[in-house]
């Protein structure tokens, strides 16, 4: 049997010395499309900062966390397996950078390029081409800090892209973004998720789960409150209960919305 893409088990988080995650026990499979839906502060961010080695288990000795079936990973082989799209990332697109810049970085796991970079002709080849897939080359010249929130977070799923990763993992998708740039982001996502690359999406607005994704996990004080079909967890009583509010599920086009 294949390995998972990723695999945690039994991982305590622990962040200025207060529990964030503790004891999740999850699995998500190569190509599988996943939501990982929760309130604010529920531990979701944590959650991709322990895939992307940024934080580590607090009891390694009996936890582990794995992707592709191997603990330890050279940071930069584990980027190109995995594109990651975070808000941290969208802070660091400054002046400094013309959007062909911060695509071009994904190559050297940095945002923007500096003198030590060497940037080869088929890395620029291959950033161009990514940039027309998502129809991005009139931003290659345009300085980062100038374009809009849905424009810069589409330069960096490009910048994710430049490896033809397995799996692309977000975190709040559509943060700061208007309706339109939102069906714009939805388009693209639902692209790449047609095209195999497996969707991993953190976020807490129901609407950014694209109808590719069948399986959603719900997160709420840091540990896996139901996890399973995305029909039967996006339910009334269960979204109730996680975000500690009546709400009410509506379900359109593919999409589902809160009430």
């Amino acid at each position: 049997m294949p390995h998972p893409l990723i695999e945690f088990h039994n991982v305590t988080i622990a962040r200025d010395n207060r529990i964030v995650l503790e004891d999740v026990t999850l699995s998500i499979a190569a190509g599988e499309h996943v939501a990982i839906l929760g309130p604010n502060g529920s531990g979701k961010s944590t959650l991709i900062k322990t895939i992307t080695r940024e934080v580590y288990p607090r009891y390694p000795e009996r936890s582990s966390v794995a992707v592709r079936g191997e603990k330890i990973w050279n940071l930069f082989e584990l980027r190109s397996l995995m594109g990651i799209v975070t808000n941290d990332l969208l802070a660091a697109c400054t002046r400094e950078f013309k959007g062909l810049e911060i695509v071009l970085s994904g190559f050297f796991s940095g945002v923007g390029l500096w003198p030590h970079m060497k940037v080869t002709p088929e890395m620029e080849r291959k950033a161009r081409r990514v940039m027309e897939r998502l129809e991005l080359t009139h931003l290659a010249d345009r300085w980062t800090d100038e374009l809009s929130s849905g424009e810069a977070r589409r330069i960096l799923i490009a910048r994710a892209l430049v490896h033809d990763p397995k799996a692309l993992v977000l975190d709040e998708p559509t943060a700061s973004l208007d309706i339109h740039a939102s069906h714009e982001l939805n388009g693209i996502l639902r692209m790449l998720a047609r095209e195999g690359t497996s969707v991993i999406m953190v976020t807490h607005h129901l609407p950014d789960i694209i109808p590719e994704i069948g399986r959603v996990i719900l997160i709420r004080d840091g540990r896996i409150f139901r996890d399973g079909p995305k029909e039967q967890v996006l339910r009334n009583d269960l979204l109730s209960e996680l975000f500690r509010t009546p709400v009410e599920v509506l379900r359109k086009d593919g999409y589902f919305h809160l009430w």
